[in-house]
This record gives C-alpha cells, sequence and structure tokens, in this order.
C-alpha cells in the first residue's frame, strides 16, 4: 500500500481545529488509497533544560524528515506556504521527488 503524511500549520490552533484538519486530510488521503503515517510527535521533555525550547521543533521536523523517507506522497494542508517547518518538508518533498498534494480549499 502506498504511504502518505500530512503536513500541517500548528501554529494558532486549537487542538480539536488541528485534529479536524487532519482527519479530513487523512479521509481523503485513504480515499486515494494511502496508509497515513502518524507524524504527531510526543513533546520532549524538557524540564531538565536540555534542549533550547525554540529548537524542539527542530526535533519534530528531523522526525518528520525520517517518516517522510517512508513516503510515497506528502499532503500539504491549506497555510504550508507560512510556516517554516512546511516549507522545509515541501523543499525535501519535491528535491528527493516524493509526490506532493495540496488542500482542495
Amino acid at each position: 500500500m502506498k504511504k502518505a503524511m500530512i503536513s500541517q500549520p500548528m501554529g494558532g490552533l486549537t487542538k480539536d481545529e488541528l485534529l479536524e484538519i487532519r482527519d479530513k486530510a487523512k479521509a481523503e488521503l485513504e480515499e486515494l488509497g494511502y496508509e497515513v503515517l502518524n507524524t504527531i510527535f510526543a513533546s520532549f521533555d524538557n524540564d531538565a533544560g536540555l534542549m533550547d525550547p525554540d529548537h524542539i521543533a527542530l526535533l519534530h521536523l528531523g522526525k518528520s524528515l525520517e517518516a517522510m523517507a517512508l513516503c510515497d506522497a506528502v499532503y500539504f494542508c491549506d497555510g504550508w506556504q507560512d510556516k517554516r517547518g512546511c516549507r522545509i518538508e515541501h523543499s525535501a518533498a519535491t528535491a528527493y521527488g516524493i509526490k506532493v498534494m495540496y488542500q482542495d480549499r
């Protein structure tokens, strides 16, 4: 089965809003025959101050790129162009010939 991941802007949205957008994207991808990889990663425990809080997003981006290596396609939700992590994911997908798909508005 073909695999896909979802690239989704997260800033400024509630957990419920994020899940609603993701669920719609997942349903669309599954209808197209894709298995959707889970790219929502648990937060890094930074209580000990081991990592600069601003770099936690970089950690998550690294995990996302690792997941992308397993994918046949990446689905970009609306607003991806406005978020640094999504733009990096888009650049990686296009540079490595992974199919890119965009949310229908």
